[in-house]
C-alpha cells in the first residue's frame, strides 16, 4: 500500500519487489572490476536473470544494459540505472525501492546510496503475524512469523537511532489508514516533495505496479480504510494471540498497542519460540558477521554516482 501511495506521486516511482539489490551487493566480487565496460556488461547479464525478479519492471533490457555499461564504474551506479529506467517508464524524476529485508541491511543500502532516504512502516506485530499465516508463500509457522516481526522492529530502532532525522522517516500503519492524507503530508515533507491528492488513492495505480501473479495482493486494488486495523482478534487462535504477546508484549507496547490480557500460551510453544528465535537471530548475526570487514572497508566501486 505504502509503495503504492508513492508510486502515485506525480513524481516518484517505486516498482515492484525485485531481489538483485542485496544479492548482487553480496556478489559484487565475482563481476570484479567495475572500470571495465566488460564487467559492467557481466553485471547487467546478471541483474537480467530470472532469479532477480527484474522483469517485472517491464523494462528494454538492451537499453539498460547500454546505460549500465556506459554508466559510472560502481554497482550502486548500475542499480541506479535499472530504477531510474523504471521512474522515465512514467516520466518521472524520482524512484526508490522496497523491500522488508532493506530494514536488516541499512548499512548495505547508505553504501550504495549515500544519500538515501529511509522510510519506515510499522503495523500490529498480530495483525502482521495473521497476514503473514496466510500468505501463500510463508512456509515457516507462527513462531518464525513473531520472530521475523521482533527482529524488523529491532532493527528499525537501530536504524532510528543510528541515521539522522533527514535520513529516516517513520511511519505507523493504523494512523496512515486511518488519516492517509495527514500523514502522506508528513512524508513529502520528509522527502522534500509537495502532496498531491493522487496518493490517498494507491488502488488507481495498482493494476501498473502490482504484478498479476503476486494474487496476495489483491486488497491493493481497494480503497484505503482501517478494516483490518485489529483483525488479529478474529484471525489468531487465542493460543496464538497469546504466544504473540508472551513474545512481543514490550515491543507491542513500546510502539503504543494494548495488549489483551489473553493470559500466556502453553509452554511447549513457548519453547518452541523460543528455539526459533534464537536460531533466527543466530543466521543473522552469522550472516551479519562473515560481511564485517567488507561493511566498513572503504570501496569506491560502491557508492552510486550521479
Amino acid at each position: 500500500m505504502l509503495q503504492l501511495m508513492l508510486h502515485a506521486h506525480p513524481r516518484i516511482a517505486i516498482p515492484p519487489e525485485t531481489r538483485f539489490v542485496l544479492s548482487g551487493y553480496g556478489l559484487r566480487h565475482r563481476f570484479g572490476d567495475l572500470r571495465k565496460p566488460d564487467r559492467r556488461r557481466a553485471l547487467a547479464d546478471w541483474i537480467f536473470t530470472e532469479e532477480t525478479k527484474v522483469a517485472d519492471l517491464g523494462l528494454d533490457r538492451d537499453a539498460v544494459t547500454a546505460r549500465i555499461v556506459a554508466g559510472p564504474p560502481t554497482l550502486g551506479s548500475a542499480m541506479g540505472a535499472v530504477f531510474q529506467a523504471y521512474a522515465e517508464r512514467f516520466g518521472k524524476p524520482r524512484w526508490g525501492d522496497k523491500r522488508p529485508s532493506y530494514i536488516h541491511n541499512v548499512d548495505v543500502v547508505l553504501r550504495l546510496f549515500p544519500d538515501a532516504q529511509i522510510v519506515t512502516i510499522t503495523r500490529d506485530g498480530r495483525d502482521c503475524v495473521a497476514s503473514l499465516l496466510e500468505m501463500p508463500w510463508h512456509r515457516d509457522g507462527i513462531h518464525k512469523a513473531i520472530s521475523a516481526w521482533a527482529r524488523s522492529v529491532d532493527s528499525a530502532r537501530r536504524a532510528e537511532r543510528a541515521l539522522p532525522p533527514d535520513s529516516y522517516f517513520p511511519l505507523r500503519y493504523e494512523s496512515l489508514v486511518q488519516s492517509p492524507e495527514t500523514e502522506l503530508r508528513r512524508l513529502c515533507a520528509f522527502l522534500g516533495e509537495d502532496f498531491d491528492d493522487a496518493m490517498t488513492r494507491p488502488d488507481q495505480v495498482a493494476s501498473v505496479a502490482v504484478p498479476e501473479r503476486k494474487k496476495w495482493h489483491v486488497r491493493t486494488h481497494a480503497e484505503v480504510g482501517d478494516d483490518r486495523v485489529g483483525t488479529w482478534r478474529d484471525r489468531l487462535e487465542p493460543w496464538q494471540i497469546a504466544l504473540c504477546e508472551d513474545a512481543l508484549g514490550d515491543r507491542l507496547a513500546a510502539q503504543g498497542y494494548v495488549l489483551s490480557g489473553i493470559g500466556t500460551a502453553p509452554p511447549a510453544q513457548r519453547v518452541r519460540y523460543a528455539t526459533v528465535a534464537a536460531r533466527h537471530r543466530l543466521g543473522a548475526v552469522r550472516r551479519h558477521a562473515s560481511n564485517a570487514y567488507h561493511r566498513v572497508r572503504p570501496d569506491a566501486q560502491l557508492p552510486a554516482r550521479r
